[in-house]
């Protein structure tokens, strides 16, 4: 199994990340990784995150800004 995430605009649209990601081992490394990371790629463009697995929509899109004002 490969966890990935799919990096998008508000409008659903896909936007390229400012940090290169990977495929993930498990769901776990999916969302460790997206906990270090979401403030780069808010500042890179990408306003929200939708989680695949093996393709597969698991949940998202998630909101980037909302983790910031939090």
């Amino acid at each position: 199994m490969a966890w990935t995430w799919r990096f998008e605009k508000a409008d659903g649209t896909e936007a390229e990340p400012a940090v290169q990601p990977e495929e993930f081992p498990t769901q776990g490394d999916a969302e460790s990784w997206i906990g270090e990371t979401w403030r780069e790629l808010l500042e890179g463009g990408v306003e929200q995150v939708t989680l695949l697995e093996d393709g597969t929509k698991v949940y998202g899109p998630m909101s980037l800004s909302a983790a910031q004002e939090g």
